[in-house]
């Protein structure tokens, strides 16, 4: 027995489509915040160049030393926000401090190109600092001396952009998504719809119910559900069907055999002598057999009324078989038994059935043909297929008759032993195979009956 899932249809759909739009959501806000903080830090270097550079320029060389005109105001001006602190370090040479913030450090991989800007990272105060570092040339020419300038500026307004930045995307992005989760929740309630409607149709039908299921308005998926359950149902519609008809065919045809036994027995009893009992015992016997034949032939006709097992077989070699296993009794009847056509035909069948098929056909020739009458199995491939038939030299059937020859429980004759569904069972295998089974006459005289098998 299947356990039925824990969760719900709608359910996993809502969750394996609403759980990667949060990945994704939450995904696209890392990023978005790293591209923010990006673009703040590119915006970030170019006004530290420009500060580095004119705070450069303040620096001038006088003789053999520097005139820093840096005036005071301008000094306020820089350091006046506490939150975006700009910190600056003169140092000539490299390290050796002149002016500004002592504490602020030195560039990670010195030595610089003079000329050219080097940012770096540090932190200061327990302040993450975004620093540029720069170095100029001056003095003479014959011996150089280096000024480095460093400028740093706090990352906390830049970290306060880039979240409101963040945040003014990702909260109208957080409306649409609720917008669209309600947007998926109302269409994959609209989809399961049909689902729902063909439980309730299921849930309330009865058991003995077995029509097809009625769905106009469905998506192609569930109409093919819908198609499989109708199948189903027309399978077990046909099983009842066949499964009453077994019981009604039974019912009627071992009703009339068991009333003649028991009015055998009661005939028996009331005889005196060994004679009349052994006529009647007799009676009783041939009763019995016969309804014996008739329990077997209804259990053959409830097999082959199943769906035939088909693999691949050798037909012909089949039909030898046959006719070597029912030689002993044909000879025992006066009548000649053989086989003609092909030395090997292969088809996709079932070997019991067929089987079954041969043997009841050889049977009716047996029992309804005269001593002397030839029977010939033969083996052939047509246009449409494969072609099994049983021909015999025999009186034949009238005209009339032959359109009744695969009814159900119809007889030909009168002649004890029959049952009249031998030709009936011959019929259902032939269309189980796919094909159908005739009865043509023969001349001078004679009957052919053929199952062509595709």
């Amino acid at each position: 027995m299947i356990a039925p899932s824990r969760l719900s249809l709608r359910r996993q759909l809502l969750l394996w489509l609403l759980l990667p739009q949060l990945v994704l959501w939450a995904g696209g806000g890392l990023l978005a915040y790293r591209f923010a903080l990006s673009y703040v830090e590119k915006g970030i270097d170019q006004s530290l160049t420009q500060s580095v550079r004119a705070l450069a320029r303040q620096v001038k060389p006088v003789g053999s030393g520097l005139l820093i005109d840096f005036p005071k105001a301008a000094q306020d001006v820089l350091e006046q926000d506490p939150d975006d602190r700009i910190s600056y370090m003169v140092s000539s040479p490299p390290g050796q401090f002149l002016l500004g913030n002592q504490r602020l450090p030195p560039p990670p991989h010195p030595p610089l190109v003079a000329g050219d800007p080097v940012f770096y990272g540090s932190v200061l105060d327990g302040r993450p600092l975004r620093i540029v570092a720069l170095d100029v040339s001056y003095g003479e020419a014959s011996a150089p001396q280096i000024l480095r300038v460093q400028v740093g500026k706090g990352l906390a307004v830049q970290q306060r952009i880039a979240r409101e930045l963040v945040a003014d995307m990702l909260v109208p992005l957080l409306a649409l998504g609720v917008l669209l989760s309600l947007l998926v929740y109302g269409g994959i309630r609209r989809g399961l719809a049909p689902l729902t409607r063909l439980t309730a149709q299921l849930e309330n039908r009865s058991v003995n119910a077995l029509s097809p299921i009625g769905m106009t308005q469905a998506p192609s998926e569930v109409h093919a559900l819908v198609l499989a359950i109708n199948g189903l149902l027309g399978e077990v519609a046909r099983s009842v069907q066949q499964e009453k008809r077994f019981i009604n065919d039974a019912a009627h045809q071992l009703r009339t055999p068991l009333a003649g036994l028991i009015s055998q027995v009661e005939l028996a009893q009331r005889q005196t002598s060994e004679a009349g009992v052994a006529e009647r015992l007799s009676k009783v016997r041939t009763g019995a057999e016969r309804s014996a034949h008739l329990v077997h032939q209804l259990l053959t006709l409830a097999r082959t009324e199943t769906q035939a097992r088909r693999e691949p077989l050798d037909l012909a070699t089949l039909a030898r078989e046959v006719a070597r296993e029912w030689t002993p009794r044909a000879l025992a009847a006066g009548m000649d038994l053989g086989y003609e056509g092909e030395d090997h035909l292969t088809i996709q069948g079932d070997a019991l059935q067929l089987r079954e098929a041969l043997s009841n056909l050889i049977d009716n020739a047996l029992r309804y043909t005269p001593r002397g009458t030839s029977i010939t199995l033969r083996v052939s491939q047509g246009s449409d297929g494969a072609h099994l038939a049983v021909d015999d030299n025999g009186p034949g059937l009238n005209p009339d008759d032959m359109a009744h020859v695969f009814q159900r429980f119809w007889r030909g004759s009168q002649q004890p032993g029959g049952c009249g569904l031998g030709l009936a069972i011959v019929q259902e295998i032939a269309r189980r195979h796919g094909g159908e089974a005739t009865v043509t006459p023969l001349q001078p005289q004679g009957l052919r009956i053929l199952l062509r098998l595709v």
